[in-house]
């Protein structure tokens, strides 16, 4: 599993905080619904020429995290 912490940024002047790839606009959610929408890594890669294999890896790995927090409680 990829060290998200690396890729996955917070800014609160970039879309209101909330986590996103580098320092892009690009949110996690944003590739979750595009993973959920069937789009492949080589679509979203093509629409978004910044992001890598590597920064959708790590938005599924922050996903998988929170999750598991979610479940610890």
């Amino acid at each position: 599993m990829p060290n998200y912490t690396e890729i996955i940024t917070y800014n609160p002047e970039k879309r209101f905080g909330k986590p996103c790839i580098r320092n892009t606009r690009i949110t996690v959610y944003d590739v979750l619904g595009w993973l959920a929408s069937e789009m492949s890594f080589a679509e979203i890669k093509y629409d978004f020429p910044e992001i890598t294999d590597k920064d959708i890896l790590a938005c599924l790995a922050f996903a998988s995290m929170r999750e598991r927090k979610l479940q610890v409680a």
